[in-house]
């Protein structure tokens, strides 16, 4: 409870403090080894590009979310849910003009409020969190953003076991 209610401080501290400097907000539902997962984000891009061609280039942003995960069929005395607060760098190969298909890949880190969802044990309460998505963004600013990724969360083998755990998530996006 304690790490939760930290994490919605900060989040709203990030919303409130800096709400000129926020670029983006997101919104994710997910779904992984029976487990269910949302998330909410904040995103700062990074005005960067990289490698421009006549049409691409690669950009990037940061992205701090706060989720939830939530595992039904759990027995008796097993946790049922975990939250997290996680910040990841994200580089995307996109168009110049920001609208259209893009990709893109990341690794961040995730803090989570447990140790264990249902039968699934992590060694760890801190985890990598990478992952591998694509996308759309449309409107008339390219101010819509939809996207799938592929999420893989572990520690890296910091400590062992290293049991991770993989989502599959929709993600919709509003660039400001």
């Amino acid at each position: 409870m304690k790490l939760r209610m930290a994490c919605v401080a900060l989040l709203s501290w990030f919303a409130v403090g800096s709400a000129a400097a926020i670029d983006g907000v997101s919104f994710e539902l997910g779904q992984g080894d029976g487990a269910d997962m949302g998330r909410v984000g904040l995103q700062w891009n990074w005005n960067k590009q990289w490698f421009k061609g006549d049409q691409w280039h690669l950009g990037g942003y940061w992205d701090l979310s706060l989720g939830h995960w939530r595992r039904d069929s759990v027995l008796p005395g097993q946790n049922d849910d975990i939250t997290e607060i996680g910040l990841t760098p994200t580089f995307r190969l996109q168009q110049n003009d920001g609208k259209g298909l893009y990709a893109e890949a990341a690794v961040g880190f995730h803090l989570l409020s447990r140790t264990s969802l249902g039968p699934k044990r992590f060694s760890t309460k801190f985890q990598f969190g990478d992952h591998l998505g694509i996308g759309y963004r449309f409107g008339a600013k390219g101010s819509f953003d939809l996207g799938l990724r592929y999420q893989h969360l572990s520690n890296a083998s910091i400590k062992q076991p290293n049991n991770g755990i993989n989502f599959t998530q929709v993600r919709l996006q509003y660039w400001f």
